[in-house]
């Protein structure tokens, strides 16, 4: 198990908007991720450092997006200003992780602006929406050279997670000791009025960044 990708959803000013902000106080550049038919959503990629991303993602206007539970998600945090919307860890054994939270994975796909396809299946989406600290997990079905994080420039690196909630809630979620690490970065556990991720740190050419 491992953190897979941060997801950050767009504010009232678009997509475009958000991310060239984000890009300015990260030094680093998003490219275009492709539409998630299934989601009606779309995203802007920044691949970081140890097989980590940072997806910005907005809503389509498209009947999938009131359908999908991560329409679902995107749509309440942009309408709500925007912001960080949750974390998500990458799993090898999806099957254990169905099993264990009694429901079946949702398959993903979306095509990269050079044309290739990119699939997974993800799960705990639901659960994401009625409480927002637990991560959702995440199965690659491409192998890691296609991996939304390579061709990261070396230069972003995730630092810090600062997350409301109960750290035990979380473990017995991901299924793991209250300690388990999934990544090399800090997770602070803060108060704050709404649960879920409040901010993220990264270390950059120009120092550390809190987003």
């Amino acid at each position: 198990m491992h953190l897979d990708h941060l997801s950050y959803a767009a504010g009232p000013d678009g997509l475009t908007r958000t991310t060239e902000r984000l890009s300015e106080l990260l030094g680093e550049k998003f490219v275009n991720g492709g539409i998630h038919p299934r989601f009606g959503t779309t995203n802007m990629i920044m691949p970081l450092n140890n097989m980590h991303y940072l997806e910005v993602v907005e809503v389509l206007d498209h009947p999938a997006s009131d359908k999908a539970a991560f329409g679902q998600a995107v749509r309440a945090r942009s309408e709500a200003g925007g912001g960080w919307l949750g974390w998500a860890v990458r799993v090898d054994d999806l099957a254990a992780v169905e099993k264990r939270l009694d429901r079946k994975a949702v398959q993903g796909n979306r095509h990269r602006p050079d044309g290739v396809e990119l699939r997974w299946k993800q799960i705990g989406l639901r659960s994401l929406q009625t409480d927002p600290q637990l991560p959702f997990f995440v199965h690659w079905e491409v192998p890691d050279e296609l991996h939304p994080s390579r061709g990261a420039t070396g230069d972003v690196t995730l630092e810090r997670m600062e997350i409301a909630g109960d750290p035990a809630r979380v473990a017995s979620w991901l299924d793991t000791p209250a300690d388990y690490s999934v990544g090399d970065y800090q997770v602070e556990w803060v108060e704050a009025a709404r649960p879920g991720l409040v901010a993220a740190t990264f270390a950059t050419p120009d120092g550390l960044v809190r987003i």
